[in-house]
């Protein structure tokens, strides 16, 4: 049985991946500039918004999924999240624009909520 929370947070995950995806995809530099980034590279971008497309598009996707297509997707949700904050720790350490720290904050959330529910 996958409680009714997880599959609701698939749903805002869904949302909030497409919501920086989308900028991500078809305006890279424009959209890492307001995020503090001057010289965004827009092919590394756009492969960014493609994992966020990806995995957002299987939280919905899947959303009425049993409990072993959960599992699943939580194990990749993890690795994912897990490499996000490697990442974005090494970017940080290396003097990343302050917005990685906001980044970095929700990975680390959605790690635990995906770390939780498994």
């Amino acid at each position: 049985m996958v409680p009714k929370p997880l599959r609701k947070l698939f749903i805002l995950h869904f949302i909030i991946d497409f919501i920086f995806a989308i900028p991500l995809m078809f305006a890279p530099k424009a959209a890492m500039a307001l995020l503090g980034w001057q010289d965004a590279e827009p092919v590394a971008t756009r492969l960014v918004a493609a994992a966020l497309m990806g995995i957002g598009g299987i939280s919905f996707v899947a959303r009425n999924a049993d409990a072993e297509a959960y599992r699943h997707m939580l194990t990749m949700k993890l690795l994912w999240s897990s490499a996000a904050v490697l990442g974005l720790l090494l970017s940080i350490i290396e003097g990343a624009p302050v917005a990685a720290y906001g980044f970095l904050a929700v990975f680390v959330m959605f790690f635990g909520v995906w770390l939780y529910f498994q």
